[in-house]
């Protein structure tokens, strides 16, 4: 039984369709990317599996379980945890204070995901105390993924990770990230550099203006003449 399974969602901002029949599988442990170009639906994918902008039609199956409908702030105890686009971290709250909101809704100790956090992040640790809005792009983003991770999660959505970063950050964000897949949790990445996403990758969905025209394994999309022009800047 895959992890998450997506059957034909259709997602609607107001009167305007953003998804139209996306159907995607996550297997337990794999990393699996959604590129695309702006506005083809990638960032609406991740807001409706995570019941952000819950679909009119369609089935979001976590686990076994249907969860489409579900409020958000009850997927974090459900097994899923997102760090979404643009960071969205607690600006006047300091480090420490941001990762103990990711593991709110935990009441056992937290104190071993809070090491696992500072070991794949040790910037973190040397701001523990600092508040998060004074920190640099880049810490941000580590912070914005480490609070993700403490609620323990199963599936991990990542919304453009590399969003605004220097090349050598964009290289170590992607070693985390790999190296958090490593330890065992399953990932859907959403990122505009598709390069990198494809490197990392099981597989990957390709969007356009809400529909998935194609996916496959990530290294059979990476020689894929199409994916290549349209997403990897080659001709």
């Amino acid at each position: 039984m895959p992890l998450l399974e997506v059957e034909n969602i259709h997602s609607f901002y107001g009167h305007i369709q953003a998804l139209r029949g996306v159907s995607l599988v996550v297997e337990e442990g794999e990393v699996v990317t959604l590129i695309g170009s702006n506005g083809a639906g990638k960032t609406t994918t991740l807001r409706s599996i995570h019941g952000v902008l819950p679909p009119k039609e369609g089935k979001v199956i976590f686990d076994g379980e249907e969860i489409q409908g579900t409020p958000a702030h009850d997927m974090i105890s459900r097994g899923i945890a997102q760090s979404p686009e643009g960071r969205k971290i607690f600006s006047r709250m300091t480090v420490r204070e941001n990762l103990e909101m990711g593991a709110y809704h935990r009441t056992d100790d937290i104190r071993e995901d809070m090491e696992r956090v500072f070991d794949l992040f040790p910037r973190l640790k040397e701001r523990i105390k600092q508040e998060a809005g004074t920190m640099s792009g880049g810490e941000q983003q580590m912070l914005a993924i480490g609070r993700a991770l403490m609620s323990r999660p199963k599936l991990l959505l990542l919304d453009e990770p590399s969003m605004g970063l220097a090349p050598v950050l964009v290289e170590r964000i992607f070693q985390i990230i790999r190296e958090i897949n490593e330890q065992g949790t399953t990932i859907l990445l959403v990122e505009q550099n598709a390069n990198v996403a494809l490197e990392i990758a099981t597989r990957g969905y390709v969007l356009e203006t809400g529909t998935v025209v194609n996916s496959a394994p990530a290294e059979k999309l990476r020689q894929d003449p199409k994916v290549r022009e349209a997403y990897l800047g080659e001709i």
